[in-house]
């Protein structure tokens, strides 16, 4: 179980007050892990961190005087990105792990789903999805992994060792099947082109770190977590359940073990490589 000890390694999450993100902090405090919480909701993530380290908030599982920052960071600005590499560097010395979780996702509960009929976000058909939506998709989920692992790059290979993550989707190995966003008598919603292709864009890079760092002690690999409930209506949830092996969506919880072995010597022979963790999803 020593394996996937983290204890006194420095951790950054962006995207840290996420759905996803919050739960890869509290995973990597758990492990002994002293963390950075990154995200643009500069508010949320000071609250987030201040639930990690208050023992006495009873929605905290972290034991007291864990080692807990919290850090505004807009993945898309290389200042805002190397401000948050010097802070994490000022407050603890070293940057051993890096989890690259922030990325814009057309989501579709139930809020998402209103603003969307309502006219507040694109509908996501492929022939007017807008240019500057695009644009702003490939700035968020793709320059910004690019930026945050150059930026991480520069301290870990100075300390000669360095874990980065990087999360794709099973949208980045298969395209979305559109029908399950369709609802009966509203207009057709569909999962925009930039998702898939920001995430295979994920994993392209993934790949490339992974053979640029050979032999400087750098891994560099991806998780592919498909849908994760999050207070979807029960129309989704059944469409998507029907086409996931074991027949249901993900917890929030259910991809901790695997960020937890990706950034520990657990998986210290792997890197390059791509976990997929989507209920069978794929496999079909």
């Amino acid at each position: 179980m020593n394996l996937f000890d983290v204890t006194g390694r420095v951790a950054v999450v962006t995207g840290g007050a996420g759905l996803l993100g919050a739960e890869f902090c509290k995973t990597l405090a758990e492990a002994g892990a002293k963390v950075v919480v990154a995200d643009l909701d500069n508010e949320a993530a000071k609250s987030f961190a201040v639930s990690l380290t208050n023992s006495q908030n009873p929605t905290s599982t972290v034991v007291p005087n864990r080692d807990i920052l919290s850090v505004q960071v807009d993945v898309t600005q290389p200042a805002s990105v190397h401000n948050m590499v010097e802070a994490t560097l000022q407050a603890f010395g070293q940057l051993d792990i890096l989890v690259n979780s922030a990325a814009l996702d057309p989501k579709f509960d139930p809020q998402h789903l209103i603003s969307s009929l309502e006219g507040e976000m694109p509908a996501g058909n492929f022939e007017t999805y807008p240019l500057e939506a695009w644009q702003q998709a490939l700035e968020v989920n793709l320059t910004g992994a690019f930026l945050c692992c150059q930026a991480a790059a520069v301290p870990m290979l100075a300390r000669g060792k360095g874990v980065m993550i990087n999360l794709s989707s099973i949208y980045g190995l298969t395209g979305p099947d559109q029908r399950m966003y369709q609802r009966p008598g509203q207009p057709p919603q569909y999962k925009p082109v930039y998702y898939s292709v920001t995430k295979w864009g994920i994993l392209g890079l993934t790949q490339y770190l992974a053979t640029y760092f050979a032999g400087k002690n750098i891994r560099v690999n991806a998780i592919s977590p498909g849908g994760v409930f999050n207070g979807h209506d029960e129309t989704f949830v059944q469409s998507y359940s029907s086409r996931a092996i074991m027949g249901r969506m993900a917890r929030k919880d259910e991809l901790n073990g695997a960020l937890l072995f990706l950034a520990s010597d657990a998986s210290s022979y792997m890197t390059g490589a791509n976990l997929v963790i989507d209920g069978g999803w794929t496999a079909w």
